[in-house]
């Protein structure tokens, strides 16, 4: 077994003995903190991605009475050399392939069907990117260089205060937070006990008091930066995160099924990777984007938002993977290429300049390993040219 692993095996079975200890909590509490420990694991992993309705609190993000955009049939994909051994070793579960809006390609696996609502991870980032332009752009928020404790009071004396919105939407917080999935004490997996256990999410932001660098000076993956912008657009303006989602995007594009948003015990979306949606509605969402923010003989978010997050503008070190408003940007690529990205080979490819969308969802426990990312980028790249 190794370091890891064991390491892990001991955190589960601290929790485990303190429930059996307690025996205080609420069953569903019990539940969901069950749950999260087991959220990853090799025979779980893909019907949870599939059922977190069944896990964790939910809300919905209602889609609308209008019928759903369809997505029309284009000439099948010829697959390009390695699709299916790359299918396997990334644990793909569906894929769908767009080229000038039809479907070129369309794969589900390991279980999962076009009805499935699975989770977004990271890639409900990019989503919160473009909802965040709709409200900048009708003037709710000023300008992206306000500090966000003028829109997120609560956030006042934390390690927050001070920052400006523009900071927090390139990842350039300054804000000191541990990603590593792998250790059970990491600010990633203490915050998923909270969410488990029905805390407040708004009060975990605000508990943060660390820095690891002043704002604006140096970028690092903080994923609960987009839970604080999440803060900023419910005070600016005074809707749940559901509600502006489903009033200014979901409804606009049409979506064959009413997404979920994972919550915490105060119903607060869980904004940074709560997002379940069926994997052709976010193909749909790419689309939209790589239109220039244009769908459906309307203007769902503004061409000039779409442009301005969607390029290199975080102060990511020479050479590495670039960042924008919420987006990545491969540093390798063109201007026509953008990402979202989530764990476990969730994916959102776009290149505007071939007319290209792939919405992949996975199930890949291997995501971290070296290497992980180019394989599927570069598998991406194929894909582009055989359509």
């Amino acid at each position: 077994m190794g370091r890891r692993t064991a390491r892990a095996a001991a955190a589960a079975g601290i929790v485990a003995l303190a429930v059996l200890a307690a025996g205080l909590w609420k069953r569903e509490d019990l539940t969901r903190l069950m749950a999260v420990t087991s959220l990853f694991a090799e025979d779980r992993i893909v019907r949870n991605f599939s059922n977190m309705h069944t896990l964790f609190h939910t809300a919905p993000v209602p889609r609308g009475d209008g019928p759903a955009v369809p997505l029309p049939q284009g000439m099948p994909l010829v697959p390009p050399d390695g699709l299916d051994a790359w299918l396997d070793r990334r644990a793909v579960t569906a894929m769908v392939v767009l080229k000038e809006g039809a479907i070129r390609h369309e794969t589900y696996r390991l279980g999962t069907g076009p009805d499935d609502l699975r989770i977004s991870w990271s890639m409900a980032k990019s989503f919160l990117s473009a909802l965040f332009g709709t409200v900048v752009a009708d003037g709710t928020i000023d300008s992206l260089d306000d500090p966000v404790t003028r829109y997120a009071p609560a956030l006042a004396g934390s390690a927050y205060d001070g920052v400006s919105v523009r900071n927090v939407l390139q990842m350039s917080s300054g804000v000191a937070f541990d990603e590593d999935y792998l250790d059970f004490w990491s600010d990633i997996n203490r915050m998923g006990r909270v969410l488990a256990l029905g805390g407040s999410m708004d009060s975990y932001a605000a508990g943060l008091d660390d820095r690891a660098a002043a704002p604006g000076t140096s970028w690092a993956y903080v994923s609960i930066d987009t839970h604080v912008l999440s803060m900023v657009l419910r005070g600016a303006t005074g809707q749940s995160l559901p509600d502006l989602m489903s009033e200014r995007i979901v409804a606009p594009l049409g979506l064959e099924r009413e997404p979920l948003y994972v919550t915490d015990g105060y119903g607060v979306a869980f904004a940074l990777g709560g997002l379940a949606m069926t994997t052709r509605d976010y193909a749909r969402f790419g689309q939209m984007v790589l239109q220039g923010g244009h769908w459906d003989g309307r203007q769902v978010v503004p061409a000039d938002w779409i442009a301005a997050s969607t390029v290199p503008s975080a102060p990511t070190a020479p050479g590495a993977l670039r960042y924008g408003y919420q987006w990545w940007i491969p540093a390798d690529g063109d201007s026509g290429e953008v990402l979202g990205r989530g764990v476990y080979g969730q994916y959102l490819y776009l290149d505007r300049a071939a007319g290209v969308v792939i919405a992949v969802n996975g199930a890949d426990r291997n995501f971290r390993e070296d290497g992980a990312f180019m394989d599927s980028l570069q598998m991406f790249r194929r894909i582009r040219d055989s359509v």
